[in-house]
Parts: C-alpha cells; sequence; structure tokens
C-alpha cells in the first residue's frame, strides 16, 4: 500500500517547469482514490462521514492520504458537510474595547475550553464599520454566542433574522433562543446591602456604557438589571439614587478611572462607589489614590464579577462573584446541543451570584470633613 501511495505521488510530478526542473502539484482525491483502490465517494466518506464506511477501510484510506500529503480543501469540505466547525463569538463593542476587560478574557476561557474539546474554532466577530448586522453577515460560523446583545439593540432583529444558532449571554433579547444569565438582581442587591449597611448615604454608581449607538440601559438588559437592583435596595435604606449619581464608562480599568476623576471634579465626593464591573472599581480605586482618598478609610469600593485581579488589589477588592468561566464553558454548551440536536426547547440556564467581602469596604466617614470636603 506505502509502495503504490508512492507511486501514486511520484506521478504528480511529471510537470517541469521552463528550467526543466520537476515541480509537484497538490495531490488530489482521485490520486487518493487510485493509490488506494477504492472510489473519490469513499475518500470522501473518510474524511466527512467516516461511519459510512467499514472501519478498516476508512483507516486506509486515511493512510493513503497522510502518505501522499492530501488533506480536503477546507472551503470544498466545508460546502460538504454544511459546517465550518467554527463557533462565534458575538460582541456589540468593538474588541478593542472588550479585549481591555479582564472579564473577557476569564469569559474566553471558559469559551475556549468547552470549544477546543469539541473541535471548534472560535472566530470574533464584533460591529463592522459600526454595523453589527453587516458583521453577522460576513461571519462564516456555524452560530453565535452573542455576548451582552441587549434587547434594545437597534439591529437586533437583523441579527436575529441572519437564521443561526444564537445562545445569548447576558441577555434575553431572543425568546426563542437558549441563553445563559447571571443572577444580577440578587448580586446587585447584596452589594448594594452592604454599602448601606455600612452607613453610607452618598453613594455613587459607576456603569458600563451601553453600547452604541444605544444611549441608555435596557431595562432587561445585564446592566439595566443591576441598576434597578441598586435602585430598589438603596430605597428600601432611604436612599435615592437619581440618575445624576450614575455615571458610565468603557467597562476598563481606563474607564473606571475616568469616571471618578470626572464625578470628584463634578463635585460629587461620595463615600462608597458601587461599581458594574471589577475592572472598572479597580480605576476607581486608582484614581481615588490620585485624590489623596485612601481606601476604606475615605472612600469605600464594590466591584462586580470577582476576576482574579480582585484578589490581587490593595486592598484586596470586595466584589460580586460571578462564575465567569463556567459561564463561558454553559454557552458552547448550549450552542453545541443546538446544533446537534435542535432541542425542541431551548435551554436557559441562570447561575448564582454571591458578596465577597474584602478590604476595600468600611463604615462610612463619621464627617464629611475626613475626605476633606466642607461639611454641607
Amino acid at each position: 500500500m506505502a509502495e503504490k501511495a508512492r507511486d501514486a505521488n511520484a506521478d504528480r510530478v511529471g510537470l517541469t517547469d521552463p528550467g526543466g526542473a520537476a515541480r509537484a502539484t497538490r495531490p488530489r482525491i482521485a490520486d487518493v482514490a487510485h493509490a488506494a483502490g477504492v472510489s473519490k465517494t469513499a475518500v470522501s466518506f473518510a474524511f466527512n462521514s467516516p461511519q459510512r464506511l467499514n472501519p478498516e477501510t476508512a483507516e486506509r484510506i486515511l493512510e493513503v492520504a497522510d502518505e501522499l500529503g492530501y488533506r480536503p480543501h477546507p472551503v470544498a469540505r466545508m460546502l460538504t458537510q454544511r459546517r465550518t466547525g467554527t463557533i462565534g463569538i458575538l460582541t456589540p463593542q468593538a474588541l478593542s474595547v472588550v479585549f481591555s476587560n479582564p472579564f473577557f478574557g476569564l469569559f474566553n476561557e471558559g469559551v475556549a475550553a468547552a470549544a477546543e474539546s469539541s473541535g471548534h474554532a472560535l472566530l470574533f466577530v464584533s460591529p463592522l464599520h459600526g454595523s453589527l448586522a453587516r458583521a453577522v453577515g460576513r461571519a462564516t460560523v456555524d452560530g453565535f454566542v452573542a455576548v451582552g446583545l441587549p434587547e434594545g439593540h437597534p439591529e437586533i432583529e437583523q441579527v436575529r433574522r441572519a437564521g443561526l444558532p444564537t445562545i445569548l449571554v447576558d441577555s434575553t433579547a431572543f425568546p426563542a433562543h437558549g441563553f445563559v444569565l447571571v443572577d444580577d438582581e440578587t448580586g446587585a442587591r447584596l452589594a448594594a446591602e452592604h454599602i448601606a449597611g455600612l452607613g453610607h448615604r452618598d453613594i455613587l454608581v459607576v456603569g458600563v456604557e451601553p453600547p452604541a449607538p444605544m444611549t441608555s440601559y435596557s431595562p432587561d438588559g445585564v446592566m439595566g438589571r443591576r441598576l434597578g437592583a441598586y435602585r430598589d435596595a438603596l430605597a428600601t435604606a432611604g436612599i435615592d439614587l437619581v440618575d445624576e449619581r450614575v455615571l458610565v464608562g468603557p467597562a476598563s480599568i481606563e474607564g473606571g478611572m475616568a469616571c471618578f476623576r470626572r464625578a470628584w471634579e463634578d463635585g460629587l465626593h461620595p463615600t462608597a462607589i458601587l461599581a458594574m464591573s471589577d475592572a472598572m472599581a479597580i480605576g476607581v480605586m486608582h484614581a481615588a489614590g490620585e485624590f489623596g482618598l485612601s481606601i476604606p478609610r475615605d472612600l469605600s469600593v464594590v466591584g462586580f464579577d470577582d476576576i482574579d485581579m480582585a484578589r490581587y488589589t490593595s486592598p484586596p477588592l470586595t466584589t460580586i462573584r460571578q462564575p465567569v468561566r463556567r459561564k463561558g464553558e454553559e454557552a458552547v454548551r448550549l450552542l453545541l446541543a443546538q446544533l446537534e440536536q435542535h432541542p425542541a426547547a431551548p435551554e436557559q440556564v441562570l447561575l448564582p451570584t454571591r458578596l465577597i467581602v474584602r478590604g476595600t469596604t468600611a463604615p462610612a466617614p463619621s464627617l464629611r470633613e475626613e475626605v476633606g470636603v466642607a461639611a454641607s
């Protein structure tokens, strides 16, 4: 068999270049079929549907193909299988923004682990020239894991009409699709109750800005749910969280720094901050230090996510823990189930959140002078 394969390969070196030197051409499916003594259809089955052949025959064909250096053309194989073997990770923000948030790295650990174990590649898809629908239309993938795609996004219907299997993460924008959520309301409520219970009344929320071109939170989106729970818990404690005390920016350390600087320079001098992401909370801590504030003596900070970095800030960050890596794993699991089994009822997963108290929260200062601001 090996000699026959080598002879077939030698036959493919019959062409010469103008200088007379022999040059090899790419082995074709017909060469494999000839060397293995089978039909071209059998070769195709060996690569794409080996269960349709006798195991020994399939193994022999693959051995001959390997000796000849034959590999199926990826586009032709994709058309034959009607699959790309690729999962799209769809984000409503630009990837330059997304990748600046450590949360996304941890989430993608889970995505990659689940995808690679099933033999799938990953393609990250973000708005193309400002259009998410245009990017979806050009993505060659079997399905999408859509992260943080809010119901109020102006292109949501165009994305839905693309017709590809889609699992939503942190969103319920497509009722007919499966989704993975965390219990944002419980987490945000625990964070607000913790701060209120420490006696803080002058509180600022630092939130993640809505994806362009949106200018406000969708009430059913992840940030809308968190903000609503903050407000409800603070209202129970007799605290009115007005819109002026909610600042938004990119979900990054730099975004958190910019929000705090803007607040402080505009005369907002809180004793506590509820941040909707750990990255932003860490940015708040850095910016507070620029103004001479000590954490938690002068300013208490609570994050959301419990990324690895949260344990190593100085002091360690009090935060809401969500199972970020598992969220990525679950999303891919649900998508693969859709691709392979086409379940009649889409699966919906809700993951828990809990408060992790570390070193960035403490009782409120007894007097506003303690943070260098005249008492009002």
